[in-house]
């Protein structure tokens, strides 16, 4: 997929919170029985609950992190918290889900106040396991840094979706 239509791109995930990278894993998120797709759009209601989360991979013995952020805490306008950690798995077996990782840091539902936020799940793969751990708190998390920090390289796969509180009305503006 060319990058100029890279729904991550056109969504700037990618320049927000990732570098370009190539996709080499599969990375499926679903709230009950709706799945995320870039882009979507989510209410709070529909995201209390953690969700499944399944990583592709070709062996159980290669292990993922898998970390939720929203770029656009406390509001796109002023993102001053940017980026904002919900959930932090580690020491993902490939082939199955996080609920087989190591949750390094509880998920914390979107909640957001104002304005349309990003959702954004990154998957990386680890040189090891338990060479991942939690930082000490949530606001202005990076995950370039993060990633550095670990040597997780840069990301395997990533999705996100966009949410508004419950009452909210609208579509996401890109700015070109």
């Amino acid at each position: 997929m060319s990058r100029e239509r890279d729904p991550l791109v056109v969504g700037r995930v990618v320049g927000d919170v990732l570098d370009p990278f190539n996709r080499t894993t599969t990375l499926r998120v679903s709230y009950g029985s709706r799945e995320v797709t870039n882009g979507r759009e989510f209410k709070p209601s529909q995201v209390v609950i953690q969700p499944r989360v399944d990583v592709g991979g070709n062996d159980l013995r290669t292990s993922y992190t898998l970390v939720m952020v929203d770029p656009d805490a406390p509001n796109p306008s002023d993102p001053s918290l940017r980026e904002y950690l919900h959930w932090l798995v580690t020491d993902i077996p490939g082939t199955t889900g996080a609920t087989f990782g190591q949750e390094v840091l509880c998920y914390e539902s979107p909640r957001p106040t104002m304005g349309i936020h990003r959702f954004v799940f990154v998957l990386f793969q680890q040189l090891g396991r338990q060479t991942v751990y939690p930082p000490g708190w949530r606001q202005n998390f990076n995950t370039r840094d993060f990633a550095e920090l670990y040597n997780l390289g840069s990301p395997v796969a990533a999705v996100y979706f966009n949410c508004q509180r419950e009452s909210g009305s609208g579509g996401r503006r890109i700015s070109a």
